[in-house]
């Protein structure tokens, strides 16, 4: 008989055991999704529209950054713009017909001193061989009838240019021009109205780390918001809560610290796939060794005033 108690008591101590064993449970914090506004430039603070905590509205205005430096490489851009396309337009018209007049004239004008070189070139001629001018002369003479012949046909060439008008290529290379031109004006347009910080969602200001009058550098965060109707739950789920739990359950959150613990219904939304080591406000027990799966639970309108970072866990029984 005494031999048969032995087993029995120690499997009574094992059931024991077993119901004084504290359930797995899923810790974590409330928290909100949040927005930041970075700077888009190194520019000065010049004024801030609204204070930490402050409500606001899709398109309300948050902060203002100095335009002065932004603008006026605007206004550079612009005069950029219209010179290359008044250049464009002068392409596409062609020359005017004062230049014409003028080609046609400078064209006549080396015709008439081409006949003056070559007529004084075939006076010489007859003279050189009875040696009544130097041999030097009359290849002077000659140059000078070539020379007078080559800038007729530069005269010419100048003439028809302007005949033809503006080439294909070059009206294509004017308007690559105006079009690059215009693009650049175009960013730097939205530099500028991106200067004048404005809410892009509907939420509470959560931070402004600069002051009035600071410069912070480009990319440095210049206002966090906080957005969303309510805050979520960012729990670690324990390997035995991990396996019940999928993506769509509907769980109870309670929220802990306050005079009277409050319960609210909430709907997984994230599961992470790859398991984390325990946090450290989870570090109890047996729990210190398991791993836990980082999840999100979206809360109801109802817990839209809970303070952000309030200690919650899910209850248990939500746990199908």
């Amino acid at each position: 008989m005494a031999d048969r108690c032995i087993p029995a008591t120690a499997l009574l101590a094992v059931l024991l055991a077993g119901c004084s064993r504290q359930p797995p449970q899923a810790l974590g914090t409330l928290e909100w999704d949040r927005v930041t506004l970075p700077a888009p430039a190194s520019e000065r603070i010049v004024r801030i529209d609204v204070r930490e905590g402050q409500q606001v509205a899709a398109g309300a205005p948050l902060l203002q950054l100095e335009p002065t430096h932004t603008a006026s490489q605007l206004a550079a851009l612009q005069a950029q713009t219209a010179q290359r396309s008044a250049a464009l337009s002068e392409l596409r018209h062609g020359p005017r017909a004062e230049d014409i007049a003028q080609a046609r004239a400078a064209l006549a004008a080396a015709q008439a001193q081409a006949r003056e070189a070559q007529a004084y070139h075939s006076r010489l001629q007859p003279l050189a061989p009875r040696q009544l001018v130097a041999a030097a002369e009359l290849d002077r003479a000659r140059a000078a009838a070539q020379s007078a012949q080559a800038q007729v046909r530069q005269a010419e060439a100048a003439l028809a240019e302007l005949l033809h008008g503006s080439r294909s290529e070059q009206v294509a290379q004017g308007e690559a021009a105006v079009a690059s031109a215009e693009a650049s004006a175009a960013a730097q347009t939205v530099s500028l109205d991106k200067l004048a910080l404005v809410a892009p969602r509907a939420g509470r200001v959560d931070s402004l780390p600069y002051k009035l009058g600071d410069q912070p550098a480009a990319g440095a965060p210049l206002v966090v918001l906080l957005v969303g109707e309510a805050p979520y739950a960012r729990v670690y789920l324990p390997q035995a809560l991990r396996n019940r739990v999928q993506v769509g359950d509907t769980l109870r959150v309670q929220v802990q610290g306050q005079a009277t613990e409050q319960v609210f219904a909430g709907r997984v939304r994230m599961i992470r796939s790859e398991p984390v080591f325990t946090p450290y406000f989870a570090l109890t027990g047996q729990d210190a060794e398991r791993l836990s799966y980082l999840a999100e639970i979206s809360l109801g309108k109802d817990a839209a005033m809970l303070p952000v970072g309030a200690p919650v866990q899910v209850v248990a029984d939500a746990a199908h």
